[in-house]
């Protein structure tokens, strides 16, 4: 198995050095609840109001409504995947793993979230907004039951103006309203705010959404640093200001200042100002060495007093593409050594953490990867600042293919949003769109959406990926973009076309299940197999693309594996096999293949296992993957021979099995230097837990990935084991998610606790009491029947503007104003009868219209019940398991513990730190 270390968790104020602009992360305290696509009493009354919200402002009903009562539903931590908690079904859409999502199933396609936060009235007169990186999907935005706005879109930034809605010195409530029903993709897109949320704070004169646009020169070993700087003034007053600007090395210290002349800019206006920095002794971005400049951009009063400050990070670098000689970054040649990946992981769908970004590229780094094509959409913008911490290149991709303002606006934000990321090289426009892809009509949408990106940004080259209609897109693309060579022929067309540039956006790998070398089709396992489902395989492709100086490298389908396209499987697949890791970042045989040969460190690895009982006296073929200049093969102390490994090549040998253990020696120069053994194991004795990081931030983001292993009392992983591996977890911290990579896997990967709520019976229709102003609600109940281990509470709504509330004649409060009548009783502390309970509410009316209109919606009372969550569990897979481990923000120990029966347990503590 193969694990990195993780950097530290993001930090939740991206501007804490400012006075003037804060941007907070706000992935805390959320409420969630499913919805349903198409009865509304199911989607908790939402839009059975007299109006509208569409009909009138601040008209959001049911829980767009600021009043509604989300006590009920359960508390969460962004980001989140409502599909990854749902069961399979058979029925289900393939492409989208088999998650009970989508069409056939409404009641699971509609999500709710709400959450409170305080506005402070000293930010009356500041803009304020809330952002979103990405909400799956069609998710519509209500702030204190003011409709904000909605994006069809699941992966596109959102941001709201909330200014003239919010309560200052007081709560205020955001809810949202994803729609998940429709498929944007044909692969697993999961549902719900699966990207992070923030806060955002500035004054009128302001720095705009994506304002700057930085770009680099290199000039020996200094750099000029240009940048374009658009200020917006929502104000109501002519502004008047300068634009200062420093650029600030890693270490913090300014580098580079320059300033503007005074500006004015007028109510409702913009500005775009120009400037150029000059960095002498300049350190460059480099795939080693990703060294990150910051720009500081403060908007300055008269006085020199700070109106606002805008940071962009950037890297110094340099790229060039050449038609004969590939891609050059800073003036050196580099071959794309890529993957494709999908944005999911195991466990958790595709609410993937910063850190467990950074885990998965760091997989594919220490696999020798230096590039990541986003497939098939606009990057998570905590992707790509981990590729320019990391030092990964990228492909940034478009969604879908058009001309429209639809398409073009979604084009337009992506390339505002990312084009400062020193780690993106190229612009995807769209991926094997085969209705236009081989004719004038894909030349001339294609034509007109490359213009339209140069124009936005003219240092990056354009790309489309094309698989079989070559000859529409391919004649005008800048950079052709060659999914699977099986499609055509990459050295005719560098000769038609000898000015453009070419890529292989997709390649084939050595589709395999990860540890199974015999096909078992009823259980969607298959062997490696040598030619894939789109022709070849990882070895043919990158002798392909190696032996090609015009060719600029190639990415692979896929690093990863992920949910969806079970190709060539349906149920009870429900993961592809395309991947060079499994979904939980362990590597397959192929990583080590594409290992030997992208990065320059040793390698050595043998495969299948030695663990074949029954097939005694049968030949197997054996495999190795190197680097090194010769390989030995030795069986049981034997011999096999000797061989020259040839360039970009593997080597293998037939053997007749017998258990015992292999012996691969590796020699370079004549000499010894390396040796891999792969012995028949023992029985299964213990359970091992490796941890990718052992000290973790006390911070709610931080993430640790801990592989579990069963290995024989030798210490050797058991590479057939199966068990069932139970796991319990103490101090600060939740397990979030558990995986183990097989594809046919249907158990659960979540364990969340369950949340409901339970009328209490028939309420009396309210009728006038002794006074004319209150209104009486009243019910007879039995005492609930709790289920073992469940936390119950009577939640009381505040039904008027002030309320008395008795319980079998006993007085529980009087003249409670709203915020007090909305208790939470626990159950134990209620004198309760088995039966015949009387429950009566007398309320004084509340004085508005609204009010007493969302009234209808209002329970008088409810049972809310808390099942805890299941204990987590997950069976190995050939061995292998992970569990996903997230802090809660608080220091401590984090202990984990696993224990299969039969085997000696396992433990590891992880230190959350201050």
């Amino acid at each position: 198995m193969l694990l990195a270390s993780v950097g530290a968790a993001a930090a939740t104020e991206t501007y804490p050095d400012s006075p003037s602009r804060t941007r907070t992360q706000i992935n805390d305290g959320w409420r969630f609840a499913l919805g349903h696509a198409t009865e509304t009493d199911a989607d908790w009354d939402f839009n059975e109001g007299y109006f509208s919200y569409l009909a009138k402002a601040g008209f959001g009903d049911g829980p767009a409504a600021p009043s509604f009562d989300d006590r009920g539903w359960r508390e969460i931590t962004l980001p989140h995947d409502w599909a990854a908690e749902l069961d399979y079904a058979p029925d289900a859409s393939p492409s989208h793993g088999f998650k009970a999502v989508g069409r056939g199933f409404p009641e699971n396609s509609v999500g709710w979230y709400r959450h409170t936060f305080h506005v402070p009235e000293s930010d009356l007169g500041r803009r304020i907004r809330v952002e979103f990186d990405g909400i799956y999907r069609d998710a519509a935005i209500f702030v204190n039951g003011f409709f904000v706005g909605q994006e069809p879109s699941g992966y596109l930034s959102q941001s709201y103006d909330l200014s003239e809605y919010l309560n200052y010195g007081g709560d205020n409530v955001v809810a949202v309203r994803a729609d998940a029903s429709m498929e944007e993709g044909w692969y697993y897109e999961g549902a719900g705010i699966y990207r992070h949320v923030y806060l955002l704070k500035t004054a009128p004169l302001h720095v705009a959404r994506y304002g700057t646009y930085v770009t680099t020169e290199i000039e020996g070993a200094n750099a000029t640093v240009s940048v374009e700087t658009t200020v917006q003034n929502e104000g109501f007053e002519t502004a008047t200001f300068q634009v200062h600007q420093q650029v600030i090395d890693a270490e913090g210290n300014v580098v580079s200042t320059t300033e503007s002349d005074t500006l004015t800019l007028d109510p409702g206006g913009t500005v775009t100002v120009s400037d150029a920095l000059n960095v002498i002794d300049a350190s460059l971005w480099e795939l080693d060495a990703p060294y990150l400049y910051t720009l500081r951009t403060v908007l300055a009063d008269r006085d020199g007093g700070e109106i606002d400050r805008y940071r962009t990070p950037f890297g110094i670098r340099e790229i060039r593409f050449d038609p004969d000689e590939g891609f050059f970054l800073n003036g050196r040649h580099v071959k794309l050594k890529g993957t494709n990946n999908h944005q999911d992981h195991a466990g958790v769908g595709t609410a993937l953490t910063d850190d467990l970004q950074e885990y998965r590229l760091r997989q594919l780094k220490a696999m020798g990867s230096n590039a990541y094509r986003v497939s098939h959409h606009p990057a998570s913008p905590a992707l790509l600042e981990a590729c320019d911490r990391l030092g990964m290149l990228v492909i940034d991709e478009n969604r879908l293919m058009g001309i429209n303002d639809y398409h073009l606006d979604e084009l337009r934000h992506m390339i505002l949003r990312d084009r400062n990321h020193p780690s993106v090289i190229l612009w995807s426009i769209g991926n094997e769109e085969w209705a236009i892809e081989g004719n004038v009509k894909g030349a001339r949408v294609t034509e007109r959406m490359q213009r339209f990106v140069q124009r936005l940004d003219p240092t990056r080259r354009v790309t489309a990926a094309i698989s079989g209609g070559w000859g529409g897109i391919s004649t005008v693309v800048d950079v052709m973009g060659v999914n699977y060579i099986k499609h055509g022929d990459t050295d005719r067309q560098h000769r038609d076309y000898p000015q453009q540039i070419i890529v292989g956006t997709e390649e084939t790998t050595i589709q395999a299940t990860r540890g199974i070398y015999v096909d078992a089709p009823a259980l969607a396992h298959q062997a490696p197999r040598e030619d894939g489902s789109s022709g070849g395989n990882a070895i043919t492709g990158w002798q392909h693309y190696a032996a090609r100086d015009y060719a600029a490298g190639v990415f692979y389908w896929t690093g990863f594996d992920y949910r969806g396209e079970p190709t060539p499987f349906g149920w009870p697949a429900v993961l592809s096999q395309f991947g060079i890791l499994d979904n939980c970042g362990f590597p397959k045989d192929s990583f080590y293949y594409l290992r030997a040969w992208w990065q320059n460190e040793p390698v050595l690895h043998v495969f299948p296992h030695w663990n074949w009982p029954g097939r005694e006296g049968e030949t197997i073929e054996i495999s190795a993957y190197s680097n090194c200049d010769e390989v030995e093969l030795l069986v049981n102390g034997e011999s096999q021979g000797r061989q020259a490994m040839p360039r970009n090549g593997f080597l293998s040998w037939n053997v007749v099995y017998a258990p015992g253990e292999l012996v691969l020696r590796g020699y370079n120069g004549g000499k010894l230097a390396m040796e891999e053994r792969r012995p028949t194991t023992g029985p299964a004795a213990t359970v091992k837990l490796l941890a990718d990081r052992l000290t973790m931030p006390a911070d709610p983001q931080a993430t640790a990935v801990i592989a579990v292993g069963v290995h024989a009392a030798d210490g050797y992983l058991v590479p057939t084991a199966d068990h069932l591996v139970r796991f319990s977890l103490t101090g600060p911290g939740r397990i979030v998610g558990v995986g183990n990579g097989n594809p046919s896997s249907h158990e659960p990967e979540q364990f969340n606790p369950t949340v409901s709520t339970r009328s209490l019976g028939a309420w009396q229709a309210p009728n006038p009491a002794d006074t004319q102003s209150a209104v009486v609600y009243e019910v007879r109940f039995d005492r609930p029947k709790a289920p073992k281990g469940a936390q119950v509470q009577l939640l009381l709504s505040a039904l008027g503007q002030e309320q008395r509330v008795t319980l079998n004649g006993k007085v529980l409060f009087d003249h409670a104003d709203p915020k007090t009548a909305t208790a939470a009783l626990p159950l134990n502390s209620l004198e309760l009868k088995p039966t015949g309970n009387v429950l009566q509410i007398a309320a004084q009316p509340f004085g508005d219209w609204r009010s007493r209109e969302l009234l209808a919606q209002t329970k008088p009372a409810q049972w809310k019940i808390i099942e805890p969550a299941p204990p987590a569990q997950r069976r190995v897979f050939n061995g292998l398991a992970q569990v996903i481990v997230q802090g809660t923000g608080e220091p401590g120990v984090v202990e984990l513990r696993a224990v299969a029966d039969g085997l000696t347990p396992a433990t590891v503590r992880i230190h959350v730190e201050e």
